[in-house]
């Protein structure tokens, strides 16, 4: 395939790094080469198989409308957006293009919302606590997307959410917590992560996935079908 990937950050340099170790044609872009979209017009991005998108939460929304318009197909890392979740899966059903989003594309974040969701049902059980989640100092979303997720999941299975403390310090790559506690007994769970690798090898694989396909998917209903 030819990928696009924009953001030439830590996470979106590894993304091109593997994409390229998996026989892909990568081409990368930062900031400064795509201000204005300039990057991503329909002529550049008819050679373009499908975009991957490990931006900030101040471009991403900028540079999902004018792919989904020019009709790229996508995969986004990038957090902080998904308030815009109706409108722009609006955008990509009427423009007839894949997409796949997600709050992490780590296989094993995504085995821990299913575990998430296995403790939910204690919330209506006596048992109360928190998220917390640490991340490096640059991380620009508060809370992380991964634990805004987690509590998603809490919430549909138990109808209650957790309040969420986020920590920024060092260089974290990302540890998420899940606490609870009645007068019995303490449950915690948790997920951290060794490196971006995680991150960056999911949403390779999404991209393989979603290639030739239409439609608007979150990666933690897709992750089983990857090869």
């Amino acid at each position: 395939m030819n990928i696009l990937v924009l953001g030439k950050g830590k996470t979106g340099a590894l993304v091109a790094e593997i994409a390229q170790h998996r026989g892909h044609t990568v081409r990368a872009v930062d900031e400064f080469e795509n201000v204005d979209g300039k990057a991503l017009t329909r002529d550049a991005l008819a050679k373009v198989d499908v975009t991957i998108d490990f931006t900030t939460p101040h471009a991403v929304l900028e540079n999902i409308a004018t792919c989904v318009r020019n009709g790229s197909t996508m995969v986004v890392g990038t957090t902080g957006w998904y308030e815009r979740i109706p409108q722009v899966r609006h955008l990509v059903e009427e423009a007839g293009t894949g997409f796949v989003f997600g709050a992490n594309f780590s296989i094993g974040v995504n085995i821990f919302f299913d575990v998430a969701r296995a403790v939910a049902p204690a919330l209506n059980l006596g048992y109360t606590g928190n998220i917390v989640e640490r991340h490096h100092v640059t991380k620009l979303d508060k809370p992380s997307g991964t634990a805004v997720a987690i509590n998603n999941e809490l919430n549909a299975k138990s109808g209650k959410s957790l309040e969420i403390e986020s920590v920024r310090e060092a260089n974290i790559v990302g540890d998420h917590v899940i606490r609870i506690e009645s007068e019995n007994d303490v449950i915690e769970l948790a997920h951290a992560a060794k490196s971006r690798r995680g991150f960056a090898e999911g949403a390779v694989r999404a991209a393989e996935w979603i290639h030739g396909k239409t439609g608007f998917y979150d990666f933690k209903d897709v992750w089983r079908k990857l090869k």
